[in-house]
């Protein structure tokens, strides 16, 4: 059956209130999305030791979904009352058709080529060079498809550095993509951690698809230690404030790989990185950048 999505802004203050006004008075789902994403204003919501949790971003779009019977805007108006908000001034109302949502899904994922040697296949499809390493990949409810340019950037740099033998820790694993790439490209020892148990999960279940040792777990749950290779591909901010904790994970000598970086926010990245490692040269794809230091 075909439904409807009503779109507007809102900011922080009545994002919850007339979120949760809408699911009383008749939407089948509500969500909220950083409107600022994407730009310098992106706001990531994290948690990690010693680092409070932002509970909402300050300006949001929520997406909610009706029947396509609905009297939308009268919907609005009364979640809008109840909520005691005024009613969005603009909002946008489209229809939705019915879909093979599974499908659609799938097919936006396709095989991508890291190198000539390196591929990420989703488990939908067969893998187009079967003798290169194939990373076979179902994302599950978290982040890194391989298809964003950050997660194209570290892998790229594992595929060209991991030289065999290394112990490497992936700091917001997601899905576990690189510290997999690593395993299958030589690492010794690899470890993921993520504060999304959701996220921990897919990590698990894509290692254990490709048949790879690997550890994954939340903040605390593995060991404090140090490591020859740290891949963090977050967001700007989280990066900036956990930049003691993240160096304090790389030993003397190893190498820091970060990303979910935008070109104009590098500079200020390896400024605060600076205090222990030394950079190379950014690289940049789509607005993006990877940045690779050596721990001092």
């Amino acid at each position: 059956m075909p439904w409807q999505s009503l779109r507007f802004r809102v900011d922080s203050r009545t994002a919850e209130p007339l979120s949760d006004a809408l699911m009383e008075t008749g939407a089948l789902s509500v969500a909220l999305e950083d409107a600022d994403a994407g730009t310098v204003d992106e706001t990531p919501l994290f948690g990690e030791p010693d680092h409070p949790t932002a509970e909402l971003w300050q300006h949001s779009t929520a997406v909610a979904l009706f029947d396509a019977q609905a009297d939308v805007p009268a919907l609005l108006a009364a979640a809008a009352a109840l909520a005691g908000v005024l009613v969005p001034a603009d909002y946008a109302i489209e229809a939705v058709a019915d879909a093979d949502w599974v499908r659609l899904t799938q097919s936006q994922f396709d095989p991508i080529p890291i190198s000539s040697r390196l591929w990420i296949v989703p488990t939908w499809h067969t893998a187009p060079d079967a003798a290169a390493i194939n990373l076979k990949l179902d994302p599950g409810l978290a982040f890194g498809t391989g298809s964003h340019p950050t997660t194209r950037l570290c892998l790229a740099w594992l595929d060209t550095h991991l030289a065999g033998g290394e112990t490497l820790l992936d700091y917001g694993c997601g899905s576990g993509i690189l510290a997999i790439a690593a395993a299958r490209l030589g690492a010794a020892r690899v470890d993921g951690i993520d504060i999304d148990p959701q996220a921990v999960t897919a990590s698990r279940d894509n290692a254990a698809l490709n048949d790879v040792e690997a550890r994954f777990g939340l903040p605390g749950e593995l060991p404090e230690t140090a490591y020859d290779v740290v891949v963090a591909n977050i967001l700007t901010n989280p990066l900036k404030a956990m930049a003691p904790l993240l160096a304090g994970r790389v030993r003397t000598g190893g190498q820091l790989v970060l990303s979910g970086i935008l070109v104009e926010q590098a500079e200020d990245v390896m400024a605060i990185y600076r205090d222990w490692f030394d950079f190379g040269p950014p690289a940049a794809e789509a607005g993006w950048v990877r940045l690779a230091g050596t721990r001092r």
